[in-house]
């Protein structure tokens, strides 16, 4: 099984959606044919309205948990790899903090604390080689 370290991961408790964008994936190598359609539109940072491609499912590897997560695909450039907004943060019941550049959730009656700096991959797929 082949993972992928990915860095500049944003935690967004204001996004309605989590967000990979399509540079992401060509970079994992991820093939286009794995996206599925749909008709999702986001609203962007700045306003703008864009369509998505389509939506994805990849499982990351988040602290020792293993997380499968529904990512929408867009066609833009950003600062992130992968925005992880409020359904993953309520997915998990994490707790991020900008501050401390950390999230915070129980897996198995433990506290699991992420800090931003830690070198870990989070991006496993069981069905690349």
């Amino acid at each position: 099984m082949r993972g992928y370290y990915v860095k500049r991961v944003m935690l967004d408790s204001g996004s309605m959606v989590d967000i990979c964008p399509l540079s992401t994936l060509q970079r994992m190598e991820i093939g286009t044919e794995r996206i599925r359609p749909n008709n999702v539109c986001v609203r962007a940072f700045d306003g703008s309205k864009r369509d998505t491609i389509g939506e994805i499912n990849l499982i990351l590897i988040i602290g020792p948990v293993d997380f499968e997560v529904t990512f929408q695909i867009l066609d833009m450039d950003t600062s992130y790899n992968f925005l992880l907004g409020r359904p993953w943060i309520h997915a998990a019941g994490a707790v991020p903090s900008t501050l401390y550049q950390m999230v915070k959730f129980e897996y198995k009656n433990q506290e699991i604390i992420v800090h931003g700096e830690d070198e870990q991959s989070i991006y496993k797929d069981p069905s690349i080689p």
